[in-house]
């Protein structure tokens, strides 16, 4: 949609349905008091496969943000550079130390606990009772004990990863593991405490709330085929 990047009525826009990982985007441009508009597109060819679409992101997956005519896809990426764009020092890291820490810990999330987490939130949650594998549930629990003990221990003298301030270390964290609030983190209190001081700032419960609403009108065919092209 080439046309659509030079219409723009608000310098951001955030393609991409919050049930997503577009969450991700939606929280950090809240916390930021950014002005944008939100585009909810689906996934598939109906959606992020359309060729507007893949005309501005080729990969065909969400989210993808345009900013001022500035095209950039991977969720990270994007809450990492508005972040920094429009809040170096506070919300973003002041220090080079503290920026890679940030890093590592979106990284760190990205590679040790989304496809877990998303694996048990689909056998546990998403998918209608009848089509949940319980092995895909518990074997995901499984590959997600070690890396909960790390965050765990990550957080268990200071309140936020970095220290005492919630920084984007935190934002990219819990939003990767948003839908492990609904777990039984018993075993892990303080990730659990960690997580719900996270999730309840004001502008994590706004994004929350796009996100519970996405939910709630998926047809389980739309889940099942996001289950099917992520081969989860």
């Amino acid at each position: 949609m080439a046309s659509s990047v030079e219409q723009s009525s608000s310098p951001l826009r955030i393609y991409g349905i919050a049930r997503t990982r577009a969450f991700r985007a939606l929280w950090v441009a809240q916390e930021l008091g950014l002005d944008f508009e939100h585009l909810p597109i689906e996934i598939g060819e109906a959606g992020a496969r359309a060729p507007e679409f893949l005309a501005i992101n080729p990969n065909g997956r969400l989210p993808f943000i345009v900013d001022d005519g500035f095209v950039l896809f991977e969720s990270l990426a994007i809450t990492l550079y508005l972040a920094k764009k429009h809040s170096h020092g506070k919300l973003y890291p002041a220090t080079l130390q503290d920026e890679a820490r940030a890093w590592q810990w979106s990284f760190w999330a990205i590679s040790e606990v989304d496809r877990g987490v998303n694996i048990w939130s689909l056998h546990a949650v998403r998918l209608p009772p009848a089509e949940r594998d319980a092995q895909k549930r518990d074997a995901a629990l499984a590959v997600l004990a070690a890396p909960f003990r790390v965050l765990d221990a990550a957080v268990a003298m200071q309140p936020y990863l970095l220290g005492g301030d919630f920084t984007v270390a935190d934002l990219n964290v819990a939003a990767v593991i948003s839908r492990a609030v609904d777990m039984d983190l018993a075993g892990v209190p303080r990730l659990k405490a960690w997580l719900d001081r996270c999730l309840e700032r004001p502008a994590a419960r706004a994004a929350l709330a796009l996100k519970a609403q996405a939910d709630r009108e998926t047809p389980p065919d739309v889940t099942r085929r996001i289950a099917r092209i992520n081969r989860l």
